[in-house]
């Protein structure tokens, strides 16, 4: 099963970072209020980024890696994403 690390962009224009193994279920329980309580307050949310990792612990571990950088890093991996997927 593919795991992702994710970064949503809220509604306030901030990024939320997070891990799942099922990526579209994931940002559709955000959009209905149950996903983290942090984007519950801030919604609609969009994705705007996503990597795919082989295991949980990978993509755990990317998710603390990111949460580490700065506003502008993540907004860095954001803007190359879409980029690359457009």
């Amino acid at each position: 099963m593919t795991n992702y690390t994710y970064l949503l962009r809220c509604a306030d224009n901030s990024l939320y970072c997070g891990w799942t193994n099922r990526l579209q279920e994931r940002v559709a329980s955000h959009n209905c209020g149950s996903g983290a309580k942090y984007t519950r307050s801030r919604l609609p949310v969009q994705l705007v980024y996503y990597e795919e990792h082989s295991t949980r612990e990978e993509a755990m571990q990317r998710e603390a890696a990111i949460k580490r950088l700065s506003k502008r890093e993540k907004e860095a991996l954001v803007e190359k994403f879409g980029r690359s997927h457009v």
